[in-house]
């Protein structure tokens, strides 16, 4: 829940400021990332394996109100090219068996100046390490089967698709407790772990565009060659030129 609601927060901070017509948030049902969204069309995209586990979680009247797709994988998104304004991928990415190809369907779905948002775990973090310690020792303090991806690494993925990063926030400073009172005795590192270590959050968020090169016309250029306009001569000079050639 600590990291849930910080997430959410940062969330509804983002999106309420993003308009359009439709967003798609990819994986997840538990959170509602596009609550603070105004967009006409928004969707929640899970995929087939995980709704049977979910069914429990969320009632039918709740999925039809989000308007839930469902999809095979996050790798081929039935959307069609250039039709969405807004994605949010909320800890898809670390979880998925190609990221690279699903950040590939998020741009070919965007818009040209569409959004995206991503969320992850960030590496370089206690949590981080706390994570690297349980594969070792077995004793995992987040879900086993993720590999997690540092925002250099994000930052790149997204420059060879033409994204350009617009924002991005780090959070959650607190060492990896797993109750509620342990987390309120470290509540004070919230304020101290933004000012003094920012890039050390055990959650980020970035937030990119999808930019598009300017069209240039490629084929054969036709030079238009000024047509050749006689010189006149003035009245006057024709004039005098005749009456030399009479006294000579």
């Amino acid at each position: 829940m600590y990291a849930r609601a910080w997430e959410q927060e940062r969330l509804d901070e983002l999106t309420a400021d993003i308009f359009g017509y439709n967003a798609v948030q990819l994986g997840m049902p538990q959170m509602d990332t596009l609550a603070a969204n105004r967009m006409p069309n928004r969707w929640m995209t899970d995929t087939i394996d995980s709704s049977t586990s979910d069914q429990s979680d969320h009632s039918t009247e709740d999925q039809e109100r989000r308007r839930v797709v469902m999809v095979h994988d996050y790798a081929e998104l039935p959307f069609a090219s250039q039709s969405l304004d807004l994605v949010v991928l909320p800890h898809v990415l670390e979880f998925a068996a190609e990221p690279h190809q699903v950040l590939r369907e998020v741009e070919r779905v965007l818009i040209p100046e569409g959004q995206v948002i991503i969320c992850g775990f960030n590496p370089v973090s206690m949590w981080g390490g706390r994570q690297a310690f349980g594969r070792l020792t077995g004793a995992h303090f987040l879900p086993v089967d993720g590999e997690f991806i540092s925002v250099p690494r994000l930052k790149d993925w997204l420059k060879l698709l033409n994204m350009e990063i617009n924002r991005g926030h780090f959070g959650c400073y607190a060492p990896p407790c797993g109750t509620s009172q342990w987390l309120q005795r470290f509540d004070f590192l919230e304020q101290a772990g933004n000012r003094w270590w920012p890039y050390l959050g055990a959650l980020y968020i970035v937030q990119a565009i999808k930019r598009v090169q300017g069209m240039r016309l490629v084929g054969r250029v036709l030079e238009q060659r000024s047509a050749r306009v006689q010189r006149a001569v003035p009245a006057i000079n024709q004039m005098k030129k005749n009456q030399t050639d009479e006294q000579s």
